[in-house]
């Protein structure tokens, strides 16, 4: 059985994040008072390389070599932004660890402002999370009243500021130039790299962007070094992960999982399996740039590279389960339809491209498509991946590509045989009622919203289809098993 290890949630739940002092009680700001008293900005640098610890965000990059660029970046001026725009279906691992454990995050801000030479750091997380932001508050007023903020910490030289900057929701302002641009007061649209925040970020200056979930994990690595670190995950991905369990899982919540851990452990095991005893069908990772996973890559170890292999990847951390009764196609149509009412427009192949994609998608699901529906869906999504300006447009047709790959039987039953084996896409299936099961008493009839069901109380029921709006209702109030879809 694989057991939990818990180093970003390490606190959340066990103290009061309201109170400076739980916090301090648990080690709380000791990394903070070790780097400013006994290390080097260079030292602290290498330790958190050594640690091997890449972006918990979503593309994995090595913290430690972001950090060392921002560095050696030579300005008047340098800005720490953590990334607390969280706006992936389905995921909440950085409005916990702001909602139970706010210190761990601005600590380790502070740790790498001192790194990188920064006075300045700045939260940017959604508006939506009024609990976060109000514990954020809570926790910033705190800091400076102990002098964990502000001038001259622990009478040294160096000095700190944070502030919240909150986000309107928009999903792209998770990629970082799009962040950086709503920061400034501007649309929230990505801009052509290089040059890299590093170089060039907030206002022109060098800017360090991490999210939520990789600061975390700073402090713990200052005050157990490297070596520890990296006891546990993987050799190209060391560490633990913290992922969103949710969907037809048993358990769902928070899971913090060392890497490398399989994906059948974490949904058989931590999660408890399939819930009504339903036969597993896919696990979506990695959001609206990640893709489907099927039964045979279950037991795949979890790192960056593994997931990619697998075509889908890690993302910030969303794992929502499918069963059988979950439709593929729809799914596609799901995540596609989220990032086309999310790209902020600025490139055509994200904002016209998506637009085609999606109807594509519709007319497959509403029976309108051909033969050469599939050929054209394939071309389109590899056309956007190779054209589009920031990684969450060229992404964005991942989970078209991952479903047509794996469960491409669904999308041609859809297209040929008009069918939806599911029962999903409303305009694929029809409604009956068996005679051999139907004992009149005339629950569904009274159930339909359109009273298209006629018949006789204690004498079979029959659905009219040319009223029937495919809602469902029938299916769910018979209590015989009369009612079925074909």
């Amino acid at each position: 059985m694989i057991e939990q290890v818990r180093i970003v949630l390490r606190n959340s739940g066990l103290i009061n994040p309201e109170d400076i002092d739980d916090y301090i009680s648990v080690r709380g700001y000791e990394a903070l008072v070790k780097c400013l008293t006994e290390s080097s900005p260079e030292d602290i640098i290498q330790t958190v390389k050594a640690s091997g610890l890449r972006g918990r965000g979503g593309g994995g990059f090595p913290t430690g070599i972001k950090w060392e660029v921002t560095a050696a970046s030579e300005s008047d001026e340098k800005f720490v932004i953590c990334n607390a725009d969280e706006g992936d279906p389905g995921a909440f691992m950085d409005r916990a660890v702001l909602e139970g454990d706010p210190h761990s995050v601005m600590e380790a801000m502070t740790i790498a402002g001192y790194c990188i030479g920064s006075s300045k750091g700045i939260i940017y997380i959604r508006a939506e999370y009024p609990l976060a932001i109000e514990r954020l508050n809570t926790a910033i007023a705190q800091s400076y009243e102990y002098g964990f903020l502000g001038e001259n910490i622990f009478g040294t030289d160096f000095s700190f500021d944070i502030e919240l900057k909150f986000g309107a929701g928009a999903f792209v302002c998770g990629e970082e130039t799009s962040l950086i641009k709503s920061v400034e007061g501007k649309r929230g649209e990505p801009v052509v790299k290089p040059p890299y925040p590093a170089e060039s970020g907030l206002w022109g200056k060098p800017t360090l962007v991490n999210n939520v979930e990789t600061y975390a994990n700073i402090s713990p690595i200052i005050l157990n070094g490297a070596q520890w670190f990296r006891s546990f995950g993987d050799e190209k991905s060391p560490g633990t992960k913290v992922f969103a369990l949710a969907g037809k899982v048993n358990k769902v919540g928070l899971v913090e999982v060392p890497m490398g851990t399989t994906l059948r452990q974490v949904i058989f095991e931590v999660g408890g399996g399939i819930k009504n005893g339903k036969e597993f069908k896919a696990v979506q990772t990695g959001g609206p740039s990640g893709g489907c996973i099927t039964s045979e890559n279950l037991d795949t170890p979890i790192t960056y590279d593994n997931l990619k292999a697998i075509d889908s990847m890690m993302g910030s951390g969303g794992m929502i389960v499918l069963d059988e009764d979950d439709c593929m196609v729809n799914v596609a149509k799901f995540y596609l339809e989220f990032s086309l009412d999310e790209s902020c427009g600025k490139c055509t192949p994200c904002r016209i491209g998506n637009t085609r994609l999606w109807e594509m998608l519709d007319d497959i699901t509403k029976g309108r498509a051909d033969d050469n529906t599939m050929e054209k869906l394939e071309v389109l999504c590899n056309t956007i991946k190779k054209s589009a300006l920031c990684g969450l447009g060229q992404a964005s047709p991942n989970p078209v590509l991952s479903t047509m790959k794996y469960f491409r039987d669904e999308y041609l039953e859809h297209i040929n045989d008009k069918k939806c084996r599911a029962g999903v896409c409303k305009a694929l299936i029809d409604y009956a009622i068996n005679p051999d099961k139907c004992i009149g008493c005339t629950l569904c009839a009274r159930n339909c919203p359109v009273m298209c069901i006629h018949g006789e109380p204690k004498k079979t029921h029959v659905i009219d289809q040319d009223k029937c709006i495919k809602c469902g209702s029938c299916l769910s109030s018979c209590k015989f098993g009369a009612v079925y879809y074909s």
